[in-house]
């Protein structure tokens, strides 16, 4: 399709003016940040395995009932969304620790938590995400009440979802981010799921080798991103078993 404005820029996507009323059409890059993006790489055909994943995760979500930004791919590295205000928090779902609660709290990576923990950062790169709780989101206005109830929900069922998927394929669901979208059908205001949900939002550990299939990969220097995002792909079926991590962009004209 042709090049449309550009909306905005992020680390790993452009959002451009969608073809239609209320749309965006949304590119994945092939960057790699860590560390509020003081590590930074080009891992080729990165954006199109996160396209492809992304694609599957949020058409999943659609079958359950569980509302989000995702219309149709449109290549390799482009997906058709619906336009949405994002709510300026990011809402992480820890079912085991690891990353910066390991490190807040003195827990043990890897251990299996009580229950769902479901926390909230501003999004603010310059901030460097800072966690936040519902009292700093209702005194400054983020969020209302109902919409923090309706997050929490979300949340929660995105995580049985992601959890049995993942089970079933062998890999173990550490935790995971998801953005919230607001969108308007006149005064009626409702939230669904927005951005991405791929390896790069999440972490995924092999059940038997404890073997690390995400975004850590890159951020501890443990081998290959591309080869650990295919194999998650593989798995889920979205690429075939036997095919190779790809390894060199796809041109989009």
């Amino acid at each position: 399709m042709a090049r449309r404005n550009k909306i905005y820029e992020g680390k790993a996507k452009i959002l451009y003016e969608g073809p239609e009323p209320d749309t965006i059409v949304q590119y994945f890059k092939d960057d790699a940040t860590a560390f509020n993006a003081q590590k930074k790489d080009v891992i080729d055909g990165k954006g199109v395995l996160n396209n492809m994943l992304s694609e599957y995760f949020m058409t999943g979500l659609t079958q359950i009932g569980v509302p989000n930004h995702f219309i149709k791919r449109i290549n390799m590295r482009e997906q058709l969304c619906k336009a949405c205000e994002i709510v300026p928090l990011e809402v992480i779902v820890r079912n085991y620790a690891a990353g910066t609660m390991s490190k807040r709290l003195g827990i043990e990576e890897g251990k299996q938590l009580p229950r769902p923990i479901v926390e909230y950062c501003l999004k603010d790169d310059s901030l460097g995400d800072p966690l936040v709780s519902e009292e700093h989101i209702a005194a400054f206005g983020w969020a209302s009440q109902q919409d923090m109830d309706d997050i929490l929900s979300l949340a929660l069922r995105v995580n049985d979802f992601l959890s049995g998927v993942m089970f079933a394929v062998g890999i173990k669901l550490i935790d995971f981010k998801i953005e919230i979208g607001r969108v308007y059908d006149g005064d009626f205001q409702r939230l669904i799921v927005a951005d991405e949900i791929s390896p790069d939002s999440c972490r995924l550990w092999d059940i038997e080798t404890g073997e690390k299939l995400d975004k850590d990969v890159f951020r501890r220097d443990l081998g290959s991103l591309a080869d650990a995002y295919t194999e998650v792909a593989r798995r889920l079926g979205v690429m075939p078993k036997n095919a190779t991590p790809i390894t060199k962009p796809t041109l989009i004209n």
